[in-house]
């Protein structure tokens, strides 16, 4: 593929990436007038955002491989227009089952379509230099795209309706269905390509049951019954599905591609760094609107200054210096600044504190995870067999996905316990219960952020433990495909 034509296709590949990840957070500021519309109790509110990351978590393995085995551009341009539709159903949603339903059925073109983008990115870009510039724009959206999916939600919201924060997925992924027809190469099949369905069954009802007992978790409770066992259901499914893929002809999940050292250091890395992350935008956010009564639009444009660092962090930093030092070097000064960050954002009270205390810790922590994140997106798709790339970049979603539910669930009980707590040991009589309140409240939003940035150290040192090479692994070039026989009888 020509240099510029290689150019023009990461453009493609971003945008649809960078829809996939801001459709995780841009519901959630439109959530509270989804629910008014729709008439939702407040048990069943979670499912808007629940049934997308169930889904889309639960299928990315078996997502990956189809991307492998039926061609990554088919792959990727057929999750386009799945995505689009499901988007414009949830839009029109008419009820709250009709908008359960719709981002389910998003989160399941979502996984195919996200490994279909990592992995035609991997493939696309072999050249060690144009590969650090391609993974630093592409490690920015990804990081930055919870960021701007917030600021999108609070525009959309306050200007228009909730509904168009799922209606703006249509133009979006037709402009880049547009773009993926003209610009990207088409994939053969492979002449062994067969889908394991034995380990696909297994692979997903195992991601599937974990999500969905991580995602129960926060309303229910750790010790509930229906929680431990869905989680312990997912752990016994995993391990089944490790075994088979040792037997397996051609695995879902090739054990080349978690066999590999570094691979699996970007792997576990990630997992710890999102299980920090999605909690904090969520505590963020009720911050932003219930203590210091931001608006939607004041909400998301706070969260600007997390995009610039993470923009700087991956384009400027890592992608500098990706081919040129040990990626390790990378990883932990960039999760070790994010620690800072989130130790600054903890000290926040009740009194504003955003100049003080949410600035610079958002400068921070953009800075440092836009340099580490991007690093681990290169890592843990460097050095892969091409056949083999969509279950690489599946697997490095599903970890994202999974510490993300594991996330959410640990810190917003957390926070949750810790508020309960702090309410009832300085009630009294004269206390003001809406003050109370509110300093209950951040309280808890502290004491989980403290707990955030033990999981950022944490992965610091898993990457500093495991992470060791002293080069980021060379990319392998894509093998021709086998073509589709030819008919010529008749």
């Amino acid at each position: 593929m020509a240099a510029n034509r290689r150019w023009w296709a990461l453009v493609v590949i971003a945008l649809a990436q960078l829809m996939v990840i801001l459709d995780m957070t841009i519901v959630n500021i439109a959530l509270p007038s989804a629910q008014t519309a729709l008439h939702m109790s407040d048990g069943n509110r979670q499912w808007v955002i629940t049934a997308y990351t169930l889904a889309f978590g639960g299928l990315l393995l078996l997502g990956g491989r189809i991307a492998d085995l039926a061609g990554r551009r088919v792959a990727f341009m057929t999750g386009l227009l799945g995505f689009a539709a499901a988007s414009a159903l949830g839009g029109a949603a008419a009820n709250s089952g009709m908008l359960f339903g719709a981002r389910a059925l998003q989160g399941v073109f979502a996984a195919l379509l996200a490994p279909a983008a990592l992995s035609l990115l991997t493939t696309t870009f072999t050249d060690p230099r144009e590969r650090g510039k391609a993974f630093g724009v592409f490690g920015a959206i990804v990081g930055a795209g919870a960021a701007i999916g917030l600021l999108a939600g609070g525009l959309l919201t306050q200007y228009l309706d909730w509904r168009w924060c799922l209606y703006v997925n249509v133009p979006i992924a037709l402009v880049a269905f547009a773009g993926a027809w003209v610009l990207l190469d088409g994939g053969g099949r492979y002449e062994d390509a067969h889908l394991d369905v034995p380990g696909a069954l297994l692979g997903s009802a195992g991601m599937l049951s974990l999500v969905y007992g991580f995602s129960e978790a926060e309303s229910r409770s750790w010790g509930d019954g229906l929680v431990l066992g869905l989680l312990a259901a997912g752990v016994v499914l995993l391990v089944l599905f490790a075994l088979w893929q040792t037997r397996a002809g051609v695995p879902l999940l090739p054990m080349s591609v978690v066999r590999d050292r570094q691979r699996v250091g970007a792997f576990l890395t990630i997992l710890m760094v999102t299980i920090g992350m999605f909690g904090v935008f969520l505590f963020l956010t009720y911050y932003f609107q219930r203590v210091l009564g931001y608006s939607p639009l004041k909400t998301g444009l706070a969260y600007l200054p997390i995009t610039v660092g993470m923009i700087t962090g991956s384009t400027q930093v890592a992608a500098r210096l990706l081919n040129r030092v040990p990626p390790r070097t990378l990883i932990v000064p960039g999760l070790l600044l994010a620690a800072g960050a989130l130790a600054i954002i903890a000290q926040v009270g009740v009194a504003p504190a955003y100049a003080s205390h949410v600035l610079p810790g958002m400068l921070m922590l953009g800075l440092g995870m836009g340099t580490a994140m991007m690093t681990c997106v290169s890592l843990a798709t460097s050095g892969v067999a091409p056949r083999d790339a969509g279950a690489a970049s599946a697997t490095f979603n599903t970890a994202q996905q999974v510490g993300g539910s594991i996330g959410t669930a640990l810190l917003n009980t957390i926070a949750a316990s810790v508020t309960t707590r702090y309410a009832a040991a300085h009630a009294g009589p004269g206390t003001d219960r809406r003050t109370l309140a509110s300093r209950a409240a951040v309280h808890g939003f502290n004491v989980a952020t403290w707990w955030a940035m033990g999981a950022l150290l944490l992965a610091a040192l898993i990457a500093g433990i495991v992470v060791d090479a002293d080069r980021m692994p060379a990319s392998r070039g894509e093998p021709a495909p086998v073509p589709e026989p030819v008919d010529t009888v008749g």
